[in-house]
């Protein structure tokens, strides 16, 4: 804006000083015309005036030299005349006689004779009355002198024309003086009001400085100052005046402020957890980066750990996500007083989503960072243990904590994530409940188990997936009642692969939602080709369940299609589900079970007494049978307290009217004592290995 009334200032200078030059041209043109026209007047003015006055002193001469003329009398023509040449202008008097001859020319000694200027004397002599001449510089007047009618002689009088002249040049001299005068005041005025309007146009660039361009840079500042994210401006020492533009500045101050409140409001949201009041993941990233710098700096460990709270999906769908959300701000209040507990209030703790924390335990927290660390993860895995009390139940939670050091463990942010995940995991698969450092094997680790579930995908349509029936016997009389059906892979370049790998590969990355489902189909196609020997009934197929599956909420219209699909009787299909999936989630798992059971499929609780289980869970979920775990069956015979658990099971169940089954029956002795305490079924390679559909179709005849 200053600019543009800088260049308006500069094209009004330029265009008032071009006004002021055609003024000036104009005023000397009008001068010069005033002078011309001055001249041209005073010329005729001044000829008038002459000829009137040579007429005039003509006819007087005329009167006054009749009678001395008509006497002769030169003495009275000389002194008529002398007197006349005394009057200023007059060149010449000259007195004719009738005859033309010159008598007189106002001089002492008057000349005689001759004519007198040629052809003005001539024209002179023959005029009637008054003639007048010009001839360059002189002005002849001639009038004839009579007596009566009778002409006696001539007088002619000369004007010298040069006087006159000289006249009127003083007189424009004069005017010329004064028109220049005239022009230097009209100059003087225009230069006034010239150097009046430069400034006026001064007097208002200040004011347009001050008042205007100053204010309106302060709010552009602002305004970039707001663009690059700083919105706590100082106050603008406009903001008192009372006209718009101070409205516009006090706006813009409020906006300022309004956006500042907001500023720190989507802050607060962009950098803190909104469920629990933490750091999240942002926060977190940017304090890392800081606290490494400064870690690197001054050559200080900095402890990162990742704890995350173990099936906490199945709070959110036993109780509700609200309850969920309860039992989450429980966790984080929790670890967040042990942190500051042990750590003070450097450390920082951050939500990164869903039921994971992370830790970080900046240089100085601690003289040893690793057992600090360590003592701190097994501080943490003991107070998420701590049973809550939700919707007046207690409820048991645990966390898996992953542990990485700087600079031991890597050198920068992202692999210091990267790597606490990773020892997070692995604790996961170490059992949960627990806590893993770090280590370079674990980065193998993990790249191997990325392979291998790149490879599992697609390996049941590649036919690398196969199904083998482990035979199921009634122990009273050893006779085939069922089999189990188990999982193989058999990979082309890797041979065959252990299903305790593989499964927990696919239950982690979710592959076992598509694989159940085709597994399940399968199982129930086979087993609906098994015919029954003669005076039994038809063989059942137990096929295993994952928790996903449990979870995914359509197991009862899985097991309705694959029956359908197969035409096997629902009674003829056992579906197994590991005692921890079934006790994590009891409401949800009860009212699916009971859905499936309502439809004639049997449920065994597979892998009892591992998960410390009583009797009020059983009583509370509807199941057919158990399983006991094989690592309870294997020490029976040496072992009196596995025996007396394995005792206490199989009379627990009959007394709620279920099956046992008995897993891992390796030796004949295991299978005596089985027998011996009422175990129903039992399998296990004594009894007789996994075999493929076909061979096991065999068995039964």
């Amino acid at each position: 804006m200053q600019a543009r009334f800088l260049a308006m200032m500069a094209a009004a200078t330029l265009a008032m000083l071009a006004l002021f030059a055609v003024l000036l041209h104009r005023q000397a043109q009008m001068q010069r015309e005033v002078e011309r026209i001055g001249r041209d007047t005073l010329d005729a003015s001044l000829a008038q005036a002459l000829r009137r006055q040579g007429e005039g002193e003509a006819r007087q001469l005329a009167e006054s030299l009749a009678e001395p003329l008509y006497h002769v009398d030169l003495a009275a023509i000389g002194t008529i005349a002398r007197a006349t040449l005394h009057e200023p202008g007059v060149r010449h008097l000259l007195v004719y006689d009738a005859a033309g001859n010159l008598i007189h020319d106002g001089r002492p000694d008057p000349g005689r004779g001759g004519d007198g200027q040629g052809s003005l004397a001539a024209r002179a002599l023959a005029a009637r009355g008054l003639l007048v001449q010009q001839e360059g510089s002189l002005l002849d007047v001639a009038m004839p002198v009579a007596i009566g009618r009778e002409r006696i002689g001539s007088v002619r009088v000369g004007y010298d024309l040069g006087a006159m002249h000289a006249a009127r040049d003083h007189a424009l001299a004069g005017l010329h003086r004064r028109l220049d005068d005239l022009a230097r005041r009209h100059l003087l005025v225009m230069a006034l009001l010239g150097a009046a309007l430069l400034a006026l146009g001064a007097a208002m660039l200040w004011m347009l400085q001050r008042f205007v361009v100053q204010p309106i840079r302060r709010l552009a500042e602002s305004a970039r100052a707001i663009e690059g994210g700083r919105f706590e401006l100082p106050a603008l020492p406009a903001s008192a005046r009372n006209d718009e533009l101070g409205d516009l500045v006090r706006a813009f101050g409020r906006m300022s402020r309004s956006l500042a409140r907001h500023d720190r409001d989507i802050r607060r949201m962009a950098y803190t957890d909104a469920l629990t009041g933490l750091a999240n993941r942002l926060a977190f990233r940017e304090r890392l980066d800081a606290e490494l710098a400064t870690a690197r700096d001054a050559g200080r460990p900095v402890a990162l750990l990742f704890a995350d709270i173990d099936d906490f999906k199945r709070i959110n769908d036993t109780y509700g996500h609200d309850a969920g959300d309860e039992a989450l701000l429980e966790c984080a209040q929790r670890i967040h007083a042990e942190v500051e507990r042990r750590c003070g209030e450097r450390a920082l703790l951050a939500r990164f989503g869903g039921d994971e924390f992370v830790i970080l335990v900046p240089a100085g927290a601690g003289a040893d960072m690793r057992a600090h660390a360590s003592s701190l993860a097994q501080a943490l895995v003991g107070t998420v243990a701590r049973p809550i009390l939700l919707r007046e139940r207690e409820v048991f939670l645990s966390a898996s904590v992953g542990l990485t050091l700087f600079p031991d463990d890597a050198g920068d942010a992202t692999a210091l994530i990267k790597n606490g995940d990773i020892a997070m995991y692995q604790a996961k698969v170490a059992g949960k409940n627990c806590f893993r450092f770090y280590s370079r094997a674990m980065d193998r680790a993990v790249e191997r188990r990325v392979h291998l579930e790149h490879e599992l995908r697609g390996a049941w349509e590649r036919g690398e997936l196969s199904l083998v029936y482990q035979p199921v016997f009634r122990v009273a009389d050893r006779a085939l009642v069922g089999a189990e059906a188990l999982l193989r892979w058999r990979h082309p370049q890797r041979g065959a692969i252990a299903p305790s790998v593989f499964i927990d590969v696919a239950e982690q990355s979710g592959l076992i939602e598509t694989l159940g489902p085709q597994v399940l189909g399968a199982a129930c196609a086979d087993a609906a080709l098994w015919q029954a020997r003669a005076g039994a009934p038809a063989p059942f197929v137990a096929v295993n369940l994952s928790p996903r599956q449990l979870r995914s909420g359509d197991l009862p219209a899985v097991v309705a299609d694959c029956l359908q699909r197969s035409g096997l009787r629902p009674e003829r299909l056992h579906l197994e589900l590991t005692e921890t999936a079934v006790m994590g989630d009891e409401a949800s798992a009860g009212r699916l079970l009971s859905q499936l059971r309502a439809s004639g499929v049997k449920v065994w609780l597979d892998d009892f007494g591992t998960g410390f289980s009583g009797l009020s869970h059983l009583r509370r979920v509807p199941v057919d049978g158990v399983k006991i775990d094989r690592s309870f069956v294997a020490d029976i015979l040496r072992d009196p307290d596995d025996l007396a658990l394995t005792t206490a099971i199989i009379a627990m169940a009959h007394s709620l009217g279920m099956t046992v089954v008995a897993e891992g029956v390796e030796k004949e002795g295991q299978y005596a004592l089985l027998r011996e305490r009422g175990c129903n079924l039992a399998q296990g390679y004594w009894l007789g290995h996994p075999l493929p559909a076909q061979e096991f179709a065999r068995l039964l005849g």
